[in-house]
């Protein structure tokens, strides 16, 4: 009995432990969430200016511009996907994946190649893990992009982009990450990042920035728009600063969303850490009541035998 008690008492001790470590990474996540949705916030108005820019390029003159309303058959896409570096977050690597696969599944089944770039270390690992190819990976920070991490996967996603298809060129891209609705929603999202089409240009601003919507009388401001030299060289200037933003954009709403998965997973797990304890010291009571009561017998059971 006194072995057994020892088991429950190591069992305690560690749990306990392990309750400190989930209940520190959950108050670092929830600190860290609105930092995230902070800088988010602080992003907006440059991402705003330059989604009403580009609403008013697109729809007020007639250019032809290769990032625009693209006319060939896709053959090859892009899909970039947006993970954690690390676990310890839920479902949130785990949805992203599962989303990516299903929309490789349906590119694939419309005749299409794919080509995977890959943000986090989790989407890396199962890609590596499952020996598929990807064309290039990010690691590092994914909890707090920098603007500079953006750049360097637009360079990338616009350089395939820009090859002809003979040469491992794309005809579209996709991004799959996760939106940051509330502390307790995040959504996986599929979002279509080139070419861009004349149609959406009213509601580039929800893309951009979740919350924000070009309203009637901001959309018909654009009309006083003049364009020096002209729109194909103000397009041409604006299009890799906007797709940095939208990129960044993703990056945030991910970073805030892997937080928030983060911290309800460990708040659950600390939940659950206080029920273990709970077990554990209720099993230790009933073995440490099960050998008084043993001891007692004994103790009576001796002195029976010698009464008798």
């Amino acid at each position: 009995m006194g072995a057994q008690i020892r088991v429950y008492r190591q069992k305690i001790a560690s749990t306990s432990s392990m309750k400190k470590i989930f209940k520190a990474m959950e108050m670092i996540a929830t600190s860290r969430i609105n930092k995230a949705r902070r800088n988010a916030n602080a992003a907006s108005p440059y991402a705003n200016a330059l989604t009403k820019a580009v609403t008013a390029i697109a729809t007020q003159s007639s250019i032809s511009h290769p990032l625009i309303n693209q006319s060939v058959n896709s053959r090859r896409s892009a899909v970039l996907v947006l993970t954690s570096d690390r676990g310890l977050a839920g479902s949130y690597s785990a949805s992203v994946l599962k989303k990516t696969e299903g929309l490789i599944e349906k590119l694939r089944g419309e005749g299409r190649e794919v080509q995977l770039y890959l943000v986090g270390r989790k989407a890396k690992s199962y890609f590596d893990f499952r020996e598929r190819s990807y064309e290039k990976a990010w690691e590092g920070n994914t909890d707090a992009p920098e603007v500079q991490t953006a750049v360097d996967i637009r360079d990338a996603l616009l350089e395939a982009y820009a090859r002809p298809f003979e040469e491992g060129g794309v005809d579209d891209l996709h991004i799959v990450y996760t939106e940051f609705i509330s502390m307790v929603t995040q959504e996986t999202k599929i979002l279509r990042l080139l070419p861009l089409a004349v149609s959406d240009a009213r509601s580039m601003g929800e893309e951009i920035v979740p919350g924000h919507r070009l309203e009637d009388d901001e959309f018909k401001q654009n009309s006083a728009f003049d364009f020096e030299p002209n729109p194909q060289n103000v397009l041409d200037a604006l299009m890799p600063r906007y797709i940095a933003s939208r990129l960044y954009a993703c990056l945030l709403e991910a970073a805030a969303s892997e937080l928030a998965s983060r911290q309800r997973a460990m708040k659950s797990a600390g939940d659950n850490a206080d029920e273990l304890i709970k077990k554990y010291k209720r099993l230790m009571n009933n073995a440490r009541q099960a050998a008084i009561t043993q001891e007692l017998s004994e103790i009576v059971g001796g002195a029976d035998a010698l009464a008798s």
